[in-house]
């Protein structure tokens, strides 16, 4: 259903996501969607760090400087602080995002590296890699398989009509449908999905499909350089352009979706982090158990894997963090917009969150899915979920 193609081992991750789908668990799912995510979160850090540090160090000349952070505005502080040059469009930016900055989303998590290079005495900003957050790729997944799940129901829904029109005898384009009928046709027909995967049956047209831009760099460069970036990357030995796409308008970018072979033994000189040590004790796993594990999982996963690059100009960059085409605005723009939000879309939601919450949570033992996607559930429930998963109350009597 879902293939992350910044990931390794994504087959088994492709397959695990479909069989939840279908309320189909194994026992040995809780350790291997751990090892999933916790590795995959790893490895991908690892390889953005070699990808991003060769390509800023090829595109400009001098010392890179890195800094990583948590928060959405140390990236927009940095990106104002030290501008390339300056327009009146530019400076009127600059001005809004100091005098209001808590108008700018700046609590927004955003774990990621950011490079500078160090021009006429200070850091100057030239872009930033980073993983998506754990509960974006969720909510990317769960937009994917519904727009997938919308498909096919609304082909089911036509179908149903086809059927009304020939019991009439007359041509499908004469066909007069009531707002009525269109619901309860679109009705009767995601009944008949849910049906089927409560059944275990296949659903027609629900393909798999790919997410590249989990996994990203964002690169500062003008038009006029933007050719020599393309040619860096065509002389890299083990990277490939796949797709290229421009967007223009309120949002103006390049984005270009790279195949990398990244180099997994000198990946893998490095040792385990700390952090991935101690979530894997809490599994109880050893240290070295962990090491000869993360070791296998490097060498035996796919030797390339995919994600984007976002190109743009210092102006659009301000225009993507602080102006017109503020990212935070596109994606809240995005979730308003969903096309479909019944029960089916809101428990595949839940579900991803479940899925990728699941290894966060100290839980060695996963017996039963509480979550399935036929079943109609509040809000309410979700949040009992998460509570249990980590073993919390959401709500305290006083008595």
């Amino acid at each position: 259903m879902i293939r992350i193609n910044r990931y390794l081992h994504r087959d088994l991750l492709c397959d695990i996501i479909r069989r939840r789908v279908y309320d189909d668990l194994w026992p040995a799912d809780a350790n291997l969607i751990t090892r999933l995510v916790h590795f995959n979160s790893l490895f991908v850090s690892r390889y953005l760090h070699c990808f991003s540090s060769r390509l800023f160090s090829a595109l400009h000349k001098g010392d890179l400087i890195r800094s990583d952070v948590c928060a959405k505005g140390e990236l927009k502080d940095a990106i104002v602080k030290n501008p390339p040059h300056l327009t009146p469009r530019i400076e009127e930016l600059i001005h809004r995002y100091q005098e209001h900055p808590g108008l700018f989303y700046r609590e927004t998590p955003f774990e990621a590296t950011l490079y500078f290079m160090e021009r006429q005495g200070r850091p100057m900003y030239i872009g930033s890699s980073r993983g998506k957050r754990i509960r974006r790729l969720a909510e990317k997944g769960a937009r994917r398989i519904i727009d997938g799940m919308f498909d096919s129901v609304k082909r089911r829904a036509e179908e149903l009509a086809d059927e009304r029109a020939r019991q009439l005898g007359i041509p499908r384009e004469y066909l007069i449908t009531t707002p009525e009928e269109m619901i309860s046709e679109f009705l009767h027909a995601e009944e008949d999905l849910l049906e089927k995967l409560r059944l275990g049956l296949p659903v027609q047209g629900i393909e798999e499909r790919a997410i590249n831009d989990v996994a990203g760099i964002k690169v500062l460069a003008e038009k006029e350089d933007q050719a020599f970036l393309i040619g860096i990357l065509n002389r890299m030995p083990d990277c490939a352009i796949l797709e290229t796409e421009h967007h223009t308008g309120r949002y103006n970018a390049t984005n270009l979706i790279v195949s990398y072979r990244p180099p997994r033994e000198d990946i893998l000189l490095q040792a385990p982090s700390q952090n991935l040590l101690a979530i894997m004790r809490d599994r109880g796993w050893d240290e070295k158990k962990t090491r000869e594990a993360f070791i296998d999982f490097v060498r035996t996963g796919e030797e390339s894997i995919q994600m984007e690059l976002i190109v743009s100009s210092y102006a659009e960059m301000l225009e993507s963090e602080i102006g017109r085409s503020m990212h935070e605005d596109r994606i809240i723009r995005q979730r308003l917009q969903q096309e479909y939000r019944g029960h089916l879309a809101k428990n595949i939601e839940y579900l991803m969150r479940y899925l990728f919450m699941f290894p966060f949570s100290g839980q060695p033992d996963l017996r039963e899915l509480p979550i399935k996607i036929w079943n109609h559930y509040l809000p309410d429930y979700f949040d009992s979920v998460i509570a249990e998963l980590f073993q919390v109350s959401p709500y305290r009597r006083l008595e």
